[in-house]
């Protein structure tokens, strides 16, 4: 399994896949080894979250639902 580019000083679990360049249809290639290590495969649906002060977030849809779902199951407690 690939293991993105080690960084000293890096927390295990983090990786730095290097960068990319936008071209002119607004696309982006996602690394060899980032799609390795999640199992990104062509055809797969991904979201893509932005915040004005953090930036851009791509994740599989799941990941994000499964945390959202987590969020309403404890406020749904709080009640």
């Amino acid at each position: 399994m690939a293991k993105g580019k080690h960084l000293y000083g890096l927390p295990k679990g983090k990786h730095i896949y290097g960068t990319v360049k936008v071209g002119e249809k607004g696309q982006i290639v996602i690394p060899k080894e980032a799609r390795t290590m999640f199992g990104i495969e062509p055809g797969d649906t991904l979201l893509i979250l932005g915040d004005d002060a953090s930036g851009i977030l791509i994740s599989r849809p799941e990941v994000v639902s499964k945390a959202a779902s987590e969020v309403f199951k404890k406020m749904e407690e709080e009640q």
